[in-house]
């Protein structure tokens, strides 16, 4: 049985729509096509793939489109790929067939969404590919566009990654500031235990071995070992002995990623794979015919 493709309510996907719209239609909507062209102009076009990537973002192609149709039997999409396919240079990802000023006013917006999201899955999947047979997981970050986490978390998973807390009330997360204002990494953790209760999974950073040593005689849920290099991480795989989640975190990059993941850490969590991934080069053509 084929692993079911993740998706998103469609309500926040026509949030995120809306707001994008807006901000490209402004208050007179798209004056330069509304000059040109009449009305009921049919028209068609394809969405090509002009690198390789992994594809992700249809639905929000699609809710783009719906939503500036005046009249939705009039807009017909063809897809030829689908969320998670791999694609190649020149693939063909889709056909739209719709009145040529809705064609044209909506490109811009839904290949924003279907070439941001798609450049996610597809540096996601390349960490991936790259820690292959080590048993390690890539996980995500917070570190993610205001107002499209939920899209970007979806394109790391279409990726072949795994997400990290939505937001700051998955899970506790004991980072290296709290633990400066609570005084030490043993009495945040009490203060934590005590509001959280037994249902609420608790996970400590730490910078060192010793920091690590305090954290173990807590019995967290997982630690999270910032910025250590391999041989460190590898003492700290030793010493947590699967008492715990062991993930590592901070500079990763596709350079270092299998050392890591080849010191038995179960969980990386890659910042940039939300923060720094490059729009996957798409393109929407006419098709003359």
């Amino acid at each position: 049985m084929q692993n079911k493709i993740p998706s998103l309510p469609i309500p926040l996907i026509t949030e995120s729509v809306q707001r994008a719209l807006r901000e490209d239609l402004g208050l007179k909507g798209d004056i330069t096509t509304d000059a040109i062209f009449q009305k009921d102009t049919k028209g068609r076009a394809i969405i090509n793939a002009r690198q390789a990537g992994i594809l992700a973002g249809q639905d929000f192609v699609e809710q783009t489109f719906a939503a500036l149709a005046d009249d939705k039997s009039k807009l017909k999409i063809t897809w030829h790929k689908k969320d998670g396919d791999k694609l190649k240079p020149k693939d063909k990802i889709a056909t739209i067939a719709a009145p040529v000023k809705l064609i044209l006013t909506a490109e811009r917006t839904a290949l924003n969404f279907l070439g941001h999201l798609s450049g996610i899955a597809s540096l996601t999947n390349k960490y991936v590919t790259a820690i292959k047979g080590t048993g390690a997981t890539i996980t995500d970050t917070r570190k993610t566009t205001p107002g499209l986490r939920a899209a970007e978390k979806l394109a790391v998973r279409l990726g072949g990654g795994e997400n990290h807390r939505l937001r700051l009330d998955d899970a506790i997360l004991i980072k290296d500031n709290h633990i400066a204002f609570a005084g030490s990494i043993t009495e945040a953790i009490k203060r934590a235990r005590k509001q959280a209760g037994h249902m609420v999974k608790i996970e400590v950073e730490v910078d060192t071995l010793a920091q690590l040593k305090q954290c173990l005689k807590q019995q967290v849920d997982a630690v999270l070992l910032d910025n250590m290099p391999p041989e460190t991480l590898q003492k700290a795989v030793e010493l947590i002995d699967g008492a715990c989640i062991a993930e590592a975190s901070g500079g990763v990059t596709l350079e270092t990623v299998r050392a890591i993941a080849e010191t038995g850490v179960d969980m990386i969590s890659v910042g940039a794979l939300t923060h720094s991934a490059p729009c996957l080069d798409l393109g929407l053509d006419i098709a003359i015919s």
